[in-house]
């Protein structure tokens, strides 16, 4: 059946587990009561992202975590709740304002959500204020308010004001000549109430300071005036303490920083633009001024402020967030970046080479005997760039083909690709012009490409390609031969060693060709062959999923062993969590390892005994994506582009495709699958009523940390690479 872990012995766990089995319930009897039934259990979405953001924030919370890594931690948590504000809210929050009762999004449903958010927050700056800014202090590092500066302190920060920031400050003083003015989306700016009469004798009060995004949120103290701690200053506190200097004349009775968050998904309608490109490059511009949906003031703002800054941005009492620290964590990753402090971060990991490459030898004629699977960010990403680099200097190379979804603003894949079209390859990117927040540099990426003489595709009107794919195709004797990568995470180097993603390299001519059928149906839209070995989404992915499943489900009821474990960022699709609760009431044994929205309920009685849904925080962002199916002493794995939502079923093109190698797939299995379901450290469990419960130092497996025990695999296989 399946051979012995690699990692610990957990093979055992593919053995058929009868406990707290519900009997078999014949297939025919489900019925449209069941759905009902099954949907009204389901989990929100929305509340499910709160959640998986309070399970980052335990890492912020942990004891044994560096601080420096704690901070990093806290300021993850900010730029998740800046998205999920920027994408999620805003129904929630027209909800309200209409009064709507019925619905998905209901007057409730934002107060719900708001109450969820507002204790998150909460819980943030309590971390941040009374456990991580004593650690660091502790470790000799401080923040310095104008209370705490010493005479010299308050002197260099007066200097740097005058020098750096005064310059750039233009207040604006509101008035009907002055109405309120633009404030971009997430900027740090400041309300002023004055006092007196301005210098042509009236009284108007308010007025906003503007802080450009160019000025550093965080500034380090040189030695002379610090000490002998490593002094910072949080810029928010260098204005507030010259706010004014720059009201010549008047007093400043009340202020406050503050920052508004508006929405932020790019609509374009795709049907009625000549050119998208163009149109999201438009579209950008407007981003930053779309519907407010939250306002952060300091925790000392006065009513009178931030009733008139609601106001001002038609913004109910439950948007307003006060904060007792900056309005904006996120850019305290810059005081990480200031310190060399590699005792108060992760102890550095070198990620191996990948362990079936030879590096040094010829990367086609290793593929030709057999399949390379690597698993980053254990292995490096530096698999992907030599088998690129040896397709752009390999003569007998005539084309490239690839799709790009977030390839970052510096990319070497780029300047690899660059590099081939000045070689004379023929060289065709799909680029994905709506990967969102990366809009702007793929549209770059894409004039570039198209400017040196590369054919730019942006796939098919309607659906965003997010399948990750790299063909080669090379002339051999008389013939075309065909090399390929796929993976399931993107094409950035720096996400490469941040995220865990399998590439799965091969010269299988049933799926390169499948490959190429892919790449040509994008780029001229023709209709699509029938595919060998991948499934496609919106075409057959989805049918195919719901089909393994029910085709499990019906071999449970006649008495069969059966097992799904299923691996993925998110589960929302309605019609697939229907299709695991029927398995798993028809005795499927199921396992879920979720990173973030999981909507399916786990260990419900009567309803989803047989499932179990867990999710891994760990010091890598899980974002590898694995199915595996077994019946009987057949089994079956896939690897994926695509999250169980929706979206990747219907709007997305997606791929999926069968590792078939023996080895191989019981390499993934032991490494994706059998070692995150017996993690105790960095695992959560989730209970009957949708919440999480941490598995630290109470599983079977007393102090194991997949990616820990990963991290030490192959670091002792990279230490080995260097005694060679």
């Amino acid at each position: 059946m399946l051979a012995r872990s690699l990692c610990c012995p957990y093979a055992s766990l593919y053995k058929p587990d009868t406990t707290d089995f519900k009997e078999n319930v014949p297939l025919e009897q489900t019925s449209k009561a069941f759905h009902d039934a099954a949907h009204r259990e389901l989990l929100d979405r929305d509340h499910s992202l709160v959640a998986f953001n309070e399970r980052v924030l335990s890492w912020a919370a942990r004891e044994d975590v560096p601080v420096l890594e704690r901070l990093r931690y806290l300021c993850i948590v900010s730029s998740n709740l800046d998205e999920f504000f920027e994408v999620r809210s805003e129904p929630h929050l027209t909800a309200k304002r209409s009064g709507d009762k019925q619905g998905s999004y209901t007057e409730k449903s934002f107060d719900r959500l708001s109450e969820s958010l507002h204790a998150l927050v909460e819980r943030q700056y309590g971390l941040y204020n009374d456990a991580i800014l004593p650690a660091l202090a502790h470790c000799g590092i401080k923040i310095v308010s104008h209370g705490e500066r010493n005479a010299a302190q308050r002197l260099w920060v007066k200097q740097y004001f005058e020098r750096e920031v005064r310059p750039l400050l233009i207040p604006v003083g509101l008035d009907p000549a002055h109405p309120f003015p633009q404030v971009a989306n997430k900027a740090l700016n400041f309300i002023v109430r004055l006092g007196g009469n301005d210098a042509f004798g009236r009284s108007n009060e308010i007025a906003i300071v503007k802080v450009p995004r160019v000025l550093p949120r965080i500034i380090r103290m040189p030695d002379r005036v610090a000490g002998t701690k490593v002094v910072f200053v949080a810029l928010t506190s260098v204005i507030r303490a010259h706010l004014s200097e720059l009201f010549t004349g008047r007093t400043v009775d009340q202020f406050s920083q503050f920052r508004v968050t508006r929405h932020s998904d790019l609509a374009v309608d795709e049907e009625d633009v000549q050119n998208l490109r163009m149109a999201l490059r438009q579209g950008l511009v407007h981003r930053h001024y779309g519907q407010a949906v939250r306002l952060e003031v300091s925790s000392g703002c006065s009513e009178h402020l931030s009733h008139f800054l609601l106001k001002q941005f038609d913004l109910p009492a439950m948007a307003l967030y006060r904060v007792p620290g900056p309005v904006n964590l996120v850019r305290l990753t810059q005081m990480i970046d200031l310190l060399d402090r590699p005792d108060l971060c992760f102890p550095a990991y070198k990620a191996a080479p990948p362990m079936q490459l030879d590096l040094g030898g010829n990367v086609f004629d290793q593929l030709k005997q057999g399949d390379v699977i690597f698993h980053q960010p254990f292995e490096s990403f530096e698999g992907v760039l030599l088998f690129l680099r040896a397709a752009v200097n390999d003569p007998n190379v005539l084309a490239i083909k690839q799709t790009i979804y977030r390839a970052g603003a510096d990319s070497t894949i780029m300047d690899l690709l660059r590099e081939a079209v000045r070689k004379g390859k023929e060289v065709t990117v799909v680029v994905e012009l709506k990967a969102r927040f990366d809009e702007e540099a793929n549209i770059n990426w894409a004039e570039m490409l198209e400017s040196i003489g590369a054919q730019v595709v942006y796939g098919v009107v309607g659906l965003k390609t997010h399948a990750k794919m790299l063909l080669v195709t090379r002339r051999e004797g008389k013939g075309l031969k065909r090399y390929g990568h796929l993976s399931t995470g993107n094409y950035n180097s720096r996400t490469a060693r941040l995220y865990t993603d399998i590439s799965h390299l091969s010269a299988d001519p049933d799926l390169t060709r499948d490959m190429e059928n892919v790449f040509v149906h994008l780029a001229s839209q023709s209709r699509l062959p029938r595919l060998k070995k991948m499934w496609m989404a919106p075409f057959y992915l989805h049918d195919k999923l719901i089909a393994k499943i029910e085709m499990l489900a019906l071999a449970a009821a006649n008495g069969e062993s059966t097992r799904i474990v299923a691996k993925m960022n998110s589960l929302t699709d309605l019609e697939l969590i229907h299709a695991l609760i029927q398995a798993g009431q028809s005795g499927v044994q199921i396992d879920l390892i979720v990173r973030g929205a999981c909507m399916l309920p786990a260990r419900v009685k009567g309803l989803t005994d047989n499932i179990r849904v867990r999710s891994i925080i760990g010091r890598f962002l899980e974002h590898s994506r694995v199915y595996y199916f077994r019946q009987g002493a057949c089994d079956e794995l896939y690897l994926s582009s695509a999250d169980w939502m929706n979206r990747n079923m219907v709007r997305r093109v997606e791929l999926a495709w069968p590792v078939t190698d023996d080895v191989q797939r019981q390499r993934l299995i032991d490494e994706c699958l059998l070692a995150y379901l017996h993690d105790s450290q960095d695992a959560w469990d989730m209970q009957p009523d949708g919440s999480y419960q941490s598995t630290r130092e109470t599983g079977a497996y007393p102090g194991h940390s997949a990616q820990a025990a990963l991290m030490a695999r192959y670091g002792m296989h990279n230490a080995k690479a260097g005694e060679n």
